[in-house]
């Protein structure tokens, strides 16, 4: 049944509104610029994860029915108030240029995210359909340009979250797809409960199209006076009544009662029950669906524990030029491990299986100086149980390598992994004499780094431990490749030096935690100058380390091999979600289309 509102005074209608006040224009722009604010405050090292739900919501308030431009300008503003301070770590050592390049660089991705939720926001359900889209930008920014960058996935932020276990259910993709289908459903839900007040305080006459009869919709006490002051509502929403007397568009309303009771009570205008049932799934899915997964997050030892010890022998100080240190670097290292053998001779620690060194501990190449093999050797041999060392190989041609050893106490160096996602712009420098132009700091990295192409699983004392080294953790690849050719523990040995006491860390400390839960595997993360930290299976820290200081974790961890969801299925859930998107926008293109024709005839 359809509806039509006869209005009294038809006079009324084609009085001309005032034009809004010039202040209104600037609303969505701010809601999408504080969305963007509200999700970067989500994230670590605040424990303020709840507040993505509020983010998505602003941001499909902002979004919700605009045109495609201003979807894409909104989008871009958002992604400008995430981004930019999220990232504000990259300018650290560099100066403001390439943080300001980068973050208006990733926020196209965000941009391109709004122009496609602007575009499904018409359709039934659409915060499914939203929720999908901004999964298929961050697949799109997790691979391109130059291999991607994933830094900010909505799943980082949820490390402390009720939604983490969806991580073990379908990785990143599914727990970033439940925050923004919960965000836009809260929305939503909001929307359709004001649009459900507005109608029931409407007065007017519905006129049923099929029967030809109508009916009074309003208040009891409108259907005595045959008039209201009417509602302007967008799309199901509500906005301020407006009348004559202020120069703004007004509407009365009267009716004759049919079908009613003799008296000629009033009768509610009904809407549709579709979109809030769509709106009440929204929210409702994504919860109990983290709920249903805790089954899944599980740290039991089902192949025993491990003690594993992680060393942070920290750097002679902070910034770009510690690489200028690179043997005190290495020194502050070797001089852990050996008060760690002295320690453990003393009974004051446990006797690790094994030991993990950060990336960059060994910045000298051991294969081409002797004295730099002598000592690690020693401590090795002091502490008598396999370590991994991470250094830098430099080749007489070629790229250098960024390399983690496996130092045996009694053979040496038995296996290597060459990390396989070499970082653009910090270990490599593409487009270089371009970039020179801009600034002078790429010359820093005078050599390129080569990327490794062999998964990295070193078997430890009979424990076999999957290796991702630093910015690969950001990877979902990188760290699943490890597990499913057999690891039962992942180390994630990094250097975050360059960086200086940011909150850069502690967002990949978050990394590390979903990637815990995504996996069902203890997770360690050894640090040259912190924040080291051991994590269970459960995404809980259970030692962790401060900043800039040299010491050393030792902790008994158990080894899981089992495989989740997400593991076995890989980039499948992935997949699904961007066929939802895509579908999405199909069918809003396809409407747009059959729109026009129709206008047109």
């Amino acid at each position: 049944m359809s509806a039509t509102i006869t209005p009294v005074d038809a006079s009324a209608a084609d009085t001309a509104p005032a034009p809004a006040p010039r202040w209104r224009r600037f609303v969505r722009p701010g809601a999408a610029l504080l969305s963007g604010l509200l999700l970067y405050l989500s994230f670590p090292p605040r424990p303020l994860w709840w507040l993505a739900l509020p983010a998505f919501a602003l941001l499909g308030w902002s979004l919700r029915g605009r045109r495609l431009r201003a979807g894409f300008g909104l989008g871009y503003l958002a992604g400008l108030g995430f981004l930019l301070p999220l990232l504000v770590w990259t300018g650290e050592e560099v100066g403001p240029g390439p943080w300001l390049a980068l973050a208006a660089v990733e926020a196209l991705f965000v941009a391109l995210a709004g122009l496609g939720i602007a575009a499904v926001s018409r359709l039934p359900w659409w915060p499914f359909f939203a929720a999908g889209v901004w999964i298929l930008a961050e697949a799109v920014r997790a691979r391109v340009p130059f291999g991607g960058f994933p830094w900010g996935k909505i799943a980082f932020g949820q490390a402390d979250g009720v939604f983490l276990p969806l991580a073990a259910v379908g990785g990143t993709p599914v727990l970033g797809f439940a925050v923004a289908l919960c965000g836009f459903g809260l929305y939503e839900a909001y929307r359709q409960i004001q649009a459900r007040r507005a109608a029931g305080t409407e007065t007017g006459t519905v006129r049923d199209e099929d029967t030809g009869t109508e009916a009074r919709t309003g208040t009891g006490a409108e259907a005595g006076t045959g008039t209201a002051a009417g509602t302007d509502t967008e799309a199901g929403g509500v906005g301020p009544a407006r009348t004559p007397a202020t120069g703004t568009a007004a509407r009365t309303r009267t009716a004759t009662a049919t079908g009613i009771e003799a008296a000629g009570a009033a009768r509610p205008r009904t809407l549709p029950r579709g979109p809030l049932v769509a709106a009440a799934l929204a929210v409702l899915v994504p919860v109990a669906g983290a709920l249903a997964a805790l089954p899944l997050v599980d740290d039991s030892a089902e192949d025993g524990t491990a003690t594993v010890a992680a060393v942070q022998g920290n750097v002679p100080r902070l910034g770009l030029d510690f690489n200028s240190q690179r043997r005190a670097v290495l020194d502050n290292h070797v001089a852990r491990t050996r008060e760690l053998a002295e320690d453990v001779k003393a009974g004051r620690a446990p006797q690790p299986d094994f030991v993990l060194w950060p990336e960059n501990s060994s910045d000298i190449d051991p294969y081409a100086n002797a004295d730099a093999a002598d000592v690690i050797d020693g401590a090795v041999r002091a502490i008598g149980v396999p370590t991994v060392i991470g250094a830098v190989i430099a080749p007489e041609t070629g790229k250098l390598r960024n390399t983690l050893i496996e130092w045996d106490p009694d053979r040496g160096p038995v296996a290597t992994y060459d990390k396989r996602h070499v970082q653009p712009f910090g270990e490599y420098i593409p487009m270089r004499s371009l970039v020179r132009v801009f600034n002078s700091n790429v010359d820093r990295v005078s050599r390129d780094f080569g990327a490794g192409t062999k998964v990295g699983v070193f078997d430890l004392a009979g424990t076999k431990v999957g290796l991702a080294t630093c910015y690969e953790a950001a990877f979902d690849w990188a760290v699943r490749d490890t597990v499913t050719h057999g690891a039962q523990l992942i180390s994630v040995p990094s250097n975050n030096a360059t960086f200086g006491r940011s909150e850069m860390t502690y967002q990949q400390l978050a990394m590390s935690r979903v990637r815990a839960v995504e996996h069902s595997r203890s997770v360690v993360v050894p640090v040259t100058s912190g924040v080291s930290a051991v994590i269970r299976p459960d995404g809980e820290i259970v030692a962790e380390t401060k900043m800039f200081t040299p010491d050393v974790l030792v902790e008994k961890v158990p080894l899981r091999s089992s495989l989740t969801p997400a593991t076995r299925m890989g980039t499948l859930p992935e997949a699904l979600l961007v066929a939802l998107a895509a579908a999405g926008l199909g069918w809003s293109a396809f409407r747009s289309v059959r729109a026009r024709r129709s206008a047109a005839e």
